[in-house]
C-alpha cells in the first residue's frame, strides 16, 4: 500500500459537483462579508491579519456539519480537501489556528455583527423568492448549558415587571371606576413625604410600598446567566430557551435567547416585535397553547393579525364541577353556576380579572356544593379577565379550517427547525457561556441552516427540476416507451 506517492491532482476536481459547500459557494456572494466588518480592521496598524471571509466561513463549516468546538472545526477543515476548497486554501498551505477564529469571535466581531450577518442571509432568500412571512411559526427549545446542575445557589432577584403592566393597570382602574370601585394607586413608588406632622397612610400599607418585590431563583455557579428548566418529564437541568419564529417554508425568521427559566409566553412580546417590524406584511402568528395569554392575544388581535393556536384545558378544581357549566352572562354581567344560581360581580384584582362571587346563604345547603368550592366560607369565586374576548377570538379561528390547516404545519415548519438543529448541527448542547455569547452561536447556527436550505432550493431547480421536466416530457411524447 503506497501512502507516500507524489501526485499532480487539481483541487477543483476533487470537490464533488454536489457537494453542498460547492452550492453554498455559487448562492452567494461572500465578499459582502468585508462591508459588515470593515469598521472592525485597522487599515495602517499591526501585522496582516486572516481574512475575515475565511474566518465566517470557519464558523460556517463548524454549524453546517455540527462540529462541537472550534477546535476540531480547525482540525478537520486541516485533513479535509473540500474544506480546505471551501476557504480557498491548497493542500500544501497552512490553515488558521483555532485560536485565531476564537479570538475574533470572541473580542472583534460584536453582537451587531452577527446579527447583520444573519439578516445579509435572510435577504439573499428573500431576493431569491423563497420567504413567505404571511404566516409565522414561533415556538422555544431548551438547549443544555455548559453548567453542572449541583454547582448551584439560591438567590433573591426583584420580580421582572410585565411589559404590559402598565396598559392592564390602566384598563383595571378604568373597569372599577366604572363599576364604582376605588381605583388602585401604584405600590411600586415610595409614599409621599407628609404635609402634616402626621401621616394618615396605614403602616400596613407603608410597609407593602417599603418591601421590594423578589422571588427566590436557582443559578449555576460556572454560569450564572443560564437558567434552571424545569417542564414535565424533561430532566431537571441548567439551560438556556432559544425562541424563535420561521415562516412557513422552514426559514428562520428571528430568535431571541434567554435563560432557561424563562417561559416562552414572557419571551414573546420580543420575537414578536422583531419579526413584525421587519416583516409587516405578517397575517398570521402560529403558536402553541403555552402563547394563549390574554396579552398575546390582545396585542396580536390589535394589530390587525390572527393568532392560530391549540386548546387550552381550563385550570379547574380535580373531581368538581367542569368548567363549561359556569356560564358567563355577558348582558346581566353575570355568571349562572350548575344548580342556575347567579354569581354577582365583587371586583376586579390587579392581575385583570374580574371577581364573581356566590352568595353563602344558597351555597350553604347546595345540593352539589363539594363539586364547587371546599371555602370553608361556602362562597364560590369564578374569575374572567378583562381581556376574555381576545382569548375567544382566538378560539374562534382554532375552528377556522384555514387556520387549522396553518396549525397542522408546526410539525413541518418550526418542529422541523428545531429537530434539524439539534440532531444536525448540534444545537442540543453549548460548549459556550453567557447570555451574549450563545445568542451569538445560536444566530450563526441558524443563519448557516437558511443559508444550506437556499442553495439547496437553488441547486434543484438549477439541476434537479430541469432533469426531471425533460424525463417527463420526454415520457408524454414516447408513451410505448413508458
Amino acid at each position: 500500500m503506497d501512502r507516500g506517492v507524489i501526485e499532480i491532482v487539481d483541487t477543483e476536481s476533487l470537490v464533488p459537483k454536489d457537494h453542498l459547500l460547492r452550492k453554498i459557494d455559487e448562492t452567494v456572494d461572500f465578499n459582502r462579508l468585508y462591508e459588515m466588518v470593515e469598521p472592525l480592521y485597522s487599515e495602517d496598524n499591526g501585522r496582516p491579519s486572516v481574512d475575515p471571509v475565511v474566518l465566517f466561513k470557519m464558523v460556517l463549516i463548524q454549524h453546517l456539519y455540527g462540529l462541537p468546538s472550534l477546535r476540531r472545526t480547525a482540525d478537520e477543515i486541516s485533513a479535509n480537501i473540500c474544506y480546505r476548497w471551501f476557504l480557498g486554501y491548497t493542500l500544501q498551505e497552512e490553515t488558521p489556528h483555532f485560536s485565531t477564529v476564537s479570538y475574533n469571535f470572541r473580542h472583534r466581531f460584536t453582537a451587531e455583527t452577527v446579527d447583520q450577518v444573519f439578516a445579509w442571509i435572510l435577504e439573499e432568500v428573500a431576493e431569491a423568492g423563497y420567504l413567505s412571512p404571511k404566516a409565522v411559526f414561533i415556538d422555544g427549545t431548551h438547549i443544555k448549558a455548559n453548567a453542572n446542575t449541583k454547582k448551584q445557589i439560591k438567590e433573591q432577584v426583584p420580580v421582572a415587571s410585565k411589559h404590559y403592566a402598565k396598559e392592564l393597570m390602566e384598563e383595571v382602574n378604568a373597569d372599577r371606576e366604572a363599576r364604582g370601585k376605588k381605583p388602585f394607586d401604584d405600590d411600586d413608588k415610595p409614599p409621599k413625604p407628609p404635609k402634616k406632622c402626621r401621616d394618615n397612610t396605614s403602616k400596613k400599607k407603608l410597609a407593602r410600598r417599603k418591601k421590594e418585590k423578589t422571588h427566590t431563583v436557582t443559578k449555576s455557579v460556572t454560569d450564572p446567566d443560564c437558567g434552571l428548566f424545569v417542564k414535565g418529564e424533561h430532566k431537571r437541568q441548567f439551560a438556556y430557551e432559544a425562541h424563535t419564529a420561521c415562516d412557513s417554508h422552514g426559514f428562520v425568521l428571528e430568535t431571541v435567547v434567554t435563560p432557561g427559566n424563562v417561559h416562552d409566553s414572557v419571551a414573546f412580546d420580543e420575537v414578536y416585535d422583531k419579526v413584525t417590524k421587519t416583516f409587516p406584511e405578517t397575517e398570521t402568528i402560529v403558536a402553541d397553547s403555552a402563547y394563549k395569554t390574554p396579552h398575546i392575544c390582545k396585542k396580536v388581535f390589535d394589530d390587525g393579525r390572527v393568532l392560530s393556536t391549540a386548546y387550552k384545558r381550563p385550570q379547574t378544581m380535580k373531581g368538581g364541577h367542569e368548567w363549561w357549566k359556569y356560564v358567563y352572562d355577558e348582558f346581566y354581567d353575570c355568571v349562572i353556576c350548575p344548580e342556575y344560581r347567579i354569581l354577582k360581580y365583587a371586583t376586579t384584582n390587579r392581575d385583570g380579572y374580574r371577581e364573581y362571587k356566590s352568595d353563602p346563604k344558597i351555597c350553604t345547603n347546595c345540593p352539589s356544593r363539594e363539586l364547587c368550592t371546599h371555602s370553608k366560607d361556602c362562597v364560590k369565586t369564578v374569575q374572567r379577565h378583562i381581556w376574555k374576548h381576545y382569548e375567544e377570538l382566538a378560539d374562534d379561528a382554532r375552528y377556522t379550517p384555514k387556520y387549522q390547516d396553518l396549525y397542522k404545519q408546526r410539525k413541518e415548519t418550526i418542529e422541523r427547525v428545531f429537530a434539524d438543529a439539534k440532531e444536525k448541527h448540534a444545537m442540543r448542547y453549548t460548549q459556550y457561556r453567557g447570555l451574549a455569547q450563545v445568542t451569538n452561536w445560536v444566530k450563526l447556527k441558524f443563519a448557516a441552516m437558511n443559508l444550506k436550505k437556499l442553495a439547496t432550493r437553488k441547486w434543484k431547480e438549477c439541476f434537479i427540476y430541469p432533469l426531471f421536466r425533460a424525463v417527463f416530457l420526454f415520457l408524454e411524447r414516447n408513451p410505448a416507451v413508458a
